[in-house]
């Protein structure tokens, strides 16, 4: 096998890998919060798409310049759906929470396929593709540029939220009420701030990744889905509840989705057969996924 093949792979593998995790780091978050796990969040990352899409065909705003009021619109979903639907079912039953949030999904979806339909759109000449347009060769490996920007912008977007979570006073009242919600109100710590906050987290994390998607990705009302899918699959595979989980799993995902077909010599079609095998084979051996705990 040509070395620099295989090395190509694996770099293509890292810059998507980081993208995944970003994406699935607003699942895990939540999780991590609630313990609810969003069946909408695939929708959420469609709408996020769709924002910079119509910021650029109305305003002429390209995705990286509507980029914070992508962000800030997700955000305000974020709230607005804790507000108008999770917190009427913090107290259900578990099914009654997956079908909550699943209807969310479907309605938005559905919405989406009415008043824009099911019609694939793209971002003509985006600002990622005229700065960074082209590819850059690196020992022999080419690399294109709107990849590597999205990559750079998905990583500092993943480190700034780690250190917002871990350095400053909310983020540690956000760990205190995911740890224990009951000592954490003794504390002073209003648990539903908290969880308003974190689904606003969560979705600005899509927000920003979709913002970035839109500048070199098709665009339509199912676009989410596959997304969705794998994020599901990172997060298991990091550890429901782990944002350091995300980022390697996000990784490993991108990895072997990416590096597996020049590795084993099969059809790209097969590509998500190996993740999830790969999947598999952890949660077999350690059922918490790799950073996660019982």
């Amino acid at each position: 096998m040509d070395a620099e093949i295989l090395l190509q792979a694996v770099v293509s593998g890292l810059l998507i890998g980081v993208v995944y995790a970003l994406i699935s780091t607003g699942l895990t978050l939540i999780f991590g919060l609630m313990e609810i796990v969003n069946f909408a969040h695939g929708e959420f990352l469609m709408l996020a798409m769709y924002a910079a899409f119509w910021a650029s065909e109305l305003a002429r705003l390209d995705p990286m310049a509507s980029l914070p009021l992508t962000v800030a619109a997700l955000f305000g979903l974020g709230v607005l759906t804790y507000r108008g639907v999770i917190a009427h079912v913090l107290g259900a039953p578990m099914l009654a929470q997956i079908f909550a949030t699943f209807g969310v999904g479907l309605l938005l979806r559905g919405l989406a396929q009415f008043f824009w339909s099911p019609d694939f759109r793209s971002i003509p000449d985006p600002l990622l593709g005229r700065i960074f347009g082209g590819s850059v060769a690196v020992g022999g490996v080419s690399l294109g540029m709107p990849q590597i920007a999205a990559a750079v912008l998905a990583g500092l977007a993943f480190a700034a939220l780690y250190v917002f979570i871990a350095r400053t006073r909310t983020g540690l009242a956000l760990q205190a009420v995911a740890e224990d919600k009951a000592t954490a109100a003794l504390m002073g710590i209003d648990s539903d701030r908290m969880f308003a906050l974190g689904w606003g987290l969560g979705a600005a994390c899509v927000g920003l990744a979709g913002a970035v998607l839109a500048s070199f990705y098709y665009i339509y009302p199912s676009v989410g889905v596959l997304f969705a899918l794998i994020a599901y699959i990172v997060v298991a595979l990091g550890g429901f509840g782990s944002v350091p989980g995300a980022l390697v799993a996000g990784l490993l995902v991108g990895l072997v989705e990416v590096a597996s077909p020049t590795l084993f010599g099969f059809s790209p079609a097969y590509k998500y057969a190996v993740v999830f095998g790969l999947y598999l084979a952890v949660v077999l051996v350690r059922p918490q996924g790799l950073f996660g705990r019982f």
